[in-house]
């Protein structure tokens, strides 16, 4: 209530307005109309820069990362000092580590140590994503969650479009009080040379 009131001020016709006044309400103004449309325009653009970007990764990782499908042979002991007797590494994410064996796309045999989400025992077969080498891989990036990011890079540029006008207003208005205090300043100092003299008026 109290800022409606101070921003309707702004616009009254008063002999206690002043210019910089004015110039403050259009600074807020223009502020509002940047803001609804660079903000969705700055938006849509980095989203789509984006989407066509993480497009590209998709199709570059589901071209050349495939799943194929391994063979536990053995747990990886646990050297760390733990003290808690368990014979199979876990690490922080909960994947348990063991040393498997596979065959990369062209046919060639393959074997390391990967980490899988739950315990597996010598024997076990479970699905492997590898590069075209046979390396061991991440799984590629679905279509979904590309857009997924894509969106949410569109909302950040927006929101950081809005933070931007909105700290280049507060600069300005700043600035206005700054001068404004100047002005208060000099007008007390002029004040001051003729205070309690008769042909001054005050």
């Amino acid at each position: 209530m109290v800022r409606a009131t101070t921003w309707s001020w702004h616009w009254r016709r008063s002999p206690l307005r002043r210019r910089s006044d004015v110039f403050e309400a259009w600074v807020g103004v223009l502020a509002v109309l940047v803001t609804l449309l660079a903000g969705p325009a700055v938006g849509w653009g980095a989203g789509s820069l984006a989407h066509e970007a993480l497009r590209q990764t998709v199709r570059e990782q589901h071209r050349h990362r495939h799943p194929v499908s391994a063979t536990a042979v053995r747990s990886v002991p646990d050297d760390r000092s733990t003290g808690t007797g368990r014979d199979t590494a876990v690490d922080r994410e909960g994947y348990h580590r063991i040393v498997a064996h596979w065959r990369a796309p062209d046919g060639t045999a393959r074997s390391g140590t990967v980490s899988v989400p739950r315990a597996t025992g010598p024997g076990d077969r479970f699905p492997l994503w590898t590069d075209d080498r046979g390396r061991v891989s991440t799984r590629p990036m679905d279509p979904r969650t590309a857009t997924v990011h894509a969106v949410l890079a569109g909302f950040g540029a927006a929101l950081g479009t809005g933070g931007l006008v909105e700290i280049a207003r507060r600069l300005v208005v700043w600035r206005l009080v700054r001068r404004r205090y100047a002005q208060w300043d000099r007008a007390w100092e002029r004040a001051g040379h003729t205070w309690g003299r008769a042909d001054a008026g005050s």
